[in-house]
């Protein structure tokens, strides 16, 4: 009979399949976003690669002056919260070339693909506000209280990264077991090395709580299963 259930028999030979049958069948472009497949990620990438080429291209000072009315600085937080916290995610911080820009790509496309373009557009805005906020309102309270002088209310913050350290935190938990530690053990790594250089400790520390943001989204976006993608 050639024929069992669960495998496939040809002329007795027994076809077992396996992990790595998937694997042969895995489509590299997947990796990418697609119009249809990730209108989210594909759309929002569109928007960052626009914002990129007009940093790039503008005058310096034009641009300078759009970084830091996006600042989401303590001093523009308090006058207008809203606006600042999406403006400064129009802009890329070091470019289309920053490693932010393709983790951005990598990541947002594999999470859109298993849970939807609206959940991981919240995934990300969920990391970027809050990592902003627990970052900057001690600022200003330690400021309210004398311990800190005036001119720290102001300073330039803007970019992706908040939001990416999320995204990678929440796919981090669709993953297989030890992929899924791997990911993170190597992410998380990456963001301490840079809080103990102590180059920029205010947004170092934002990373790693961002990244606990996007690991304490798993109860949330493991309620549904992989969404079939196009």
């Amino acid at each position: 009979m050639c024929g069992a259930r669960g495998a496939r028999v040809v002329c007795g030979a027994r076809l077992v399949r396996g992990p790595w049958v998937g694997m042969l069948r895995l489509r590299p472009w997947r990796i990418l976003p697609t119009p249809t497949g990730t209108p989210f990620t594909f759309g929002y990438a569109a928007l960052l690669l626009l914002t990129s080429l007009f940093a790039e291209h503008a005058d310096p000072s034009f641009v300078s002056s759009l970084h830091q009315g996006s600042s989401t600085d303590v001093a523009h937080l308090a006058d207008r919260p809203v606006f600042v916290l999406l403006a400064s995610a129009l802009w890329i911080a070091g470019g289309i070339t920053s490693p932010y820009a393709v983790v951005f790509l990598l990541v947002l496309t594999a999470l859109e693909r298993r849970i939807g373009g609206l959940r991981t557009a919240g995934v990300f805005l969920l990391g970027h506000v809050l990592a902003t906020l627990v970052t900057e309102v001690p600022v200003g309270l330690s400021v309210l209280a004398g311990h800190l002088p005036g001119s720290s209310l102001h300073r330039l913050d803007y970019g992706i990264s908040f939001g990416v350290a999320a995204s990678v935190g929440a796919l981090a938990g669709l993953l297989t077991p030890w992929v899924r530690w791997t990911v993170l053990a190597g992410f998380g790594w990456m963001l301490v090395e840079d809080l103990v250089a102590f180059a920029d400790p205010m947004t170092n520390w934002g990373h790693l709580l961002a990244l606990v943001v996007g690991v304490a989204t798993w109860p949330l976006i493991r309620r549904r299963g992989p969404r079939p993608a196009a």
